[in-house]
């Protein structure tokens, strides 16, 4: 009779290796089912856990348990892959090389099958450029002490091979992560370009290849409001803030791209001008 882990297998699989600190870490967990009948899994809510370690001998906590829902059937012979982000549950955030490794239990047959670790690297950035603010009260509230929190961006070479621009926001103090994310290659720090507009939104415009710039906006949040690339003409693509506090691109040619946030499709694109 086959063993139990080669009847069902668990892989863990990563989009990258090397993260920043506070980056989203989402594991893909990728089920196998060679037993030879159909298998059912997310009825519990423990049916799949995580756990991650540091191979430099410190202690990794864990904040909660990741969540993976919905219930779905593994056919025999067929492969099903649930992605989880463990950034908020586990306290990776010291630079170093961590493992993680997946439990998957089969409650039909009272067994969990552990998948063999993948390793991981938590890297340091560079920071570029910081911008501690306030968030501006909603329409209607009283005036209070607002809250203050921080604008990073930073700069780390992924894999050594390509530099990689993060924005982060964090408290003021930077005690408290909010959000890291990747937000494109850059060739050159020098080119970059920042300014808040009359909302405290963070614009950010840089060098991205030798004839284009990538053009970002996030608010308060941190959640992207804005992705566009413009190319290199005889006027250079720039940040302007207007009498109004509205910040925009002056210079360089729109092009749009599939990665454009908000996407524009159809007749949209055509109605796209810089200013």
């Amino acid at each position: 009779m086959l063993s139990l882990q080669a009847q069902v297998a668990i892989e863990v699989r990563l989009d990258q290796e090397q993260f920043l600190a506070g980056e989203s870490l989402t594991a893909a967990a990728r089920i196998s089912n060679r037993s030879g009948q159909a298998l059912d899994f997310g009825k519990d809510a423990d049916w799949l856990t995580f756990h991650i370690e540091s191979q430099d001998g410190f202690v990794v906590e864990k904040l909660g348990e990741a969540p993976a829902p919905g219930e779905f059937t593994v056919e025999t012979s067929k492969i099903a892959t649930r992605r989880v982000d463990l950034a908020p549950y586990f306290s990776a955030l010291r630079p170093g090389r961590y493992s993680i490794v997946a439990t998957v239990r089969v409650k039909d047959w009272n067994s969990e099958i552990i998948s063999p670790p993948k390793n991981f690297d938590v890297i340091r950035g560079a920071k570029l450029w910081t911008q501690e603010f306030g968030v501006p009260l909603a329409p209607g509230s009283t005036n209070r002490v607002p809250e203050m929190r921080r604008y990073t961006l930073e700069q780390a070479n992924h894999l050594r091979t390509q530099l990689r621009l993060y924005f982060r926001l964090t408290d003021a103090a930077e005690s408290r992560v909010l959000k890291v994310q990747a937000i494109g290659p850059m060739v050159s720090f020098s080119d970059l370009e920042q300014q808040l507009d009359k909302n405290n939104h963070l614009h950010a415009l840089w060098r991205t290849g030798r004839q284009s710039c990538t053009y970002v906006s996030f608010n308060t949040d941190g959640e992207m409001t804005a992705h566009q690339t413009y190319d290199l003409t005889d006027s250079h693509p720039k940040l302007k803030l207007d009498e109004k506090g509205v910040v925009f691109v002056s210079g360089g040619v729109r092009r749009i791209t599939p990665n454009d946030v908000p996407s524009k499709t159809g007749d949209d694109s055509a109605q796209l001008e810089n200013k």
